[in-house]
């Protein structure tokens, strides 16, 4: 696992704490969703999926906006759902997850860093982000065949790599996850024996 370190350590829930809400980034697949509700769970931090703002504000599916507006409004009302979210942050806390191409937009990159969240990408390879992919019965309009989801994933992936935090999730049950994301935020100091 590959993670840099907040210099301020404080339990979590404390006032004091430098982390105001956190930002996972991501390739489909990668349990964006799945850790985020764990880590809100943990941290006592409402989680939000930025697709399910999406689609709450353009009141229809993401596979709808594709079908029937096509990427660009996505990406347009995705990138304005962004926004309105990160004003959110001011107020309080937040888990927040936001899609796979979300993060690697220029504008939506810039929405982030000049905002008071920290970013964490969670990786795995191609090989098993494409298995959770198949084994998942979410319709997901970018994966289409395996060769264009690998050329998607690789150059997306120089993008997540700027994220603050780094973490490897193969072969990772979702609560040892969100228990290392815990260890490298600082709120709290290692997994426990059962989440290794």
């Amino acid at each position: 696992m590959q993670t840099s370190r907040q210099d301020v350590k404080a339990p979590a829930g404390r006032r004091d704490s430098p982390v105001r809400a956190v930002v996972l980034v991501g390739f489909m697949g990668a349990g964006k969703t799945s850790v985020g509700r764990e880590l809100g769970r943990r941290l006592g931090w409402p989680f939000v999926d930025l697709d399910d703002r999406v689609e709450a504000r353009e009141k229809r599916t993401i596979a709808e906006i594709f079908r029937s507006s096509g990427e660009a409004e996505f990406r347009r009302a995705e990138h304005e759902a962004l926004r309105e979210l990160l004003k959110e942050v001011e107020r309080g806390r937040l888990v927040i997850a936001v899609g796979g191409g979300a993060s690697s937009r220029l504008e939506n990159a810039s929405l982030l860093e000049d905002s008071f969240t920290t970013t964490i990408f969670l990786d795995a390879s191609a090989d098993e982000l494409w298995k959770r992919c198949c084994a998942d019965r979410a319709e997901r309009p970018l994966r289409r065949d395996e060769k264009e989801f690998r050329q998607l994933y690789a150059s997306r992936r120089p993008r997540y790599l700027e994220a603050k935090f780094h973490i490897d999730t193969a072969g990772k049950e979702v609560s040892r996850v969100a228990s290392e994301i815990e260890v490298s935020l600082g709120l709290k100091e290692q997994p426990s024996d059962e989440e290794r």
